[in-house]
């Protein structure tokens, strides 16, 4: 069996080193040079440095010599270039194949999920078939085989158990869930609460603040996902409450890291600049808002975090803009 990981950065080498372990992989990276490094020294040095990755891992520059024959397609690339590097790789993708998004995020201007980018991309291509691999998976931890548990969402219940042995190890245990819809609005949601766990523990705010904040941001989460026609047991699972909370209490959360700058009063054009890997969350904001305004749900969390981004509202701003809103009852901000 042969297998397709498309992006190397953290999170596709991390993944790309679990699927070599039980496939034949190949994993595709933008840079010759990365691709280089991986296929002969076992190593990404870009995006996990110090990190062996198995001999048996190939890599290379050409989406061709990738996706050609695959009879699985993980895409690891970022939100924004996702369209564009899949419209590359169509003509060596079958309709039959099961294509598995790790992106966490909404494309700007469409508002498009990234399975229904997929759809756009190929639309001939079996729709079941496209989903996502997402939970509270930290690209060092699960490549250092650390223990933790994540979610291959699919429709097609036979294809998501073939992904879920084709992913699972002795510390990367996988569960399936259908719903593919709340698994990717949980996914590109709790980066945008991050963003606001990391504001305020960079103005200083203790643990009870952060945790206000995230439970509030699940409420958020859960308010969008059900909206959009996702399952409400999703966002109490790995997908959901799992991956808000290590998200915004990782350190080694991109956006969470964001966030922490901007609260320390960093401007945000210099910290994404200083930033090798992208931070979801910042392209994202815009594209929940949208959605959120589109479909009329309440996400004052999200707001604020957007009015930071893109208002030039001041950090400091953020908390006390959320407490002093008006009094509800808290299962009313559930629904």
């Amino acid at each position: 069996m042969k297998v397709a990981v498309v992006g190397a950065g953290s999170w596709g080498t991390a993944v790309a080193a679990i699927v070599a372990t039980h496939a034949d992989t190949t994993l595709w990276a933008r840079s010759p040079a990365v691709a280089s490094a991986i296929h002969g020294r076992h190593e990404n040095p870009e995006y996990l440095p110090g990190v062996a990755l198995p001999p048996d891992l190939r890599a290379t520059a050409s989406l061709e010599e990738a996706c050609r024959g695959a009879a699985a397609v993980v895409v690891a690339v970022p939100s924004h270039g996702f369209r564009d590097v899949l419209t590359a790789a169509a003509p060596y993708v079958g309709d039959e194949v099961p294509v598995v998004s790790l992106a966490k995020g909404v494309e700007q201007g469409t508002l498009r999920r990234m399975t229904e980018v997929v759809a756009d991309v190929l639309p001939t291509h079996r729709p079941d078939r496209t989903g996502v691999l997402t939970g509270p998976n930290l690209a060092r931890e699960v490549a250092a085989g650390q223990p933790t548990a994540s979610v291959v969402a699919m429709a097609d219940p036979d294809a998501a158990v073939e992904l879920q042995q084709l992913f699972m190890t002795r510390t990367f245990r996988v569960y399936t869930n259908p719903d593919v819809v709340g698994c990717e609005i949980a996914g590109a949601l709790k980066n945008v609460i991050a963003l606001a766990a990391g504001v305020a523990h960079g103005l200083g705010y203790g643990d009870n603040t952060k945790a206000a904040l995230i439970t509030r941001g699940l409420a958020e989460l859960a308010r969008l996902g059900m909206a959009l026609g996702g399952d409400p047991r999703t966002f109490s699972g790995l997908a959901g409450l799992g991956d808000l909370v290590a998200t915004c209490t990782s350190e080694q959360s991109r956006n969470r890291m964001v966030g922490v700058a901007l609260g320390q009063g960093r401007p945000l054009d210099e910290i994404v600049a200083e930033t090798k890997m992208v931070a979801e969350g910042v392209k994202t904001t815009g594209a929940v808002l949208e959605l959120a305004r589109v479909h009329g749900v309440e996400m004052p969390i999200a707001e604020q975090v957007g009015a930071v981004l893109y208002q030039g509202r001041k950090p400091a701003d953020l908390v006390p803009a959320l407490m002093l809103r008006e009094a509800k009852a808290e299962l009313h901000g559930m629904t």
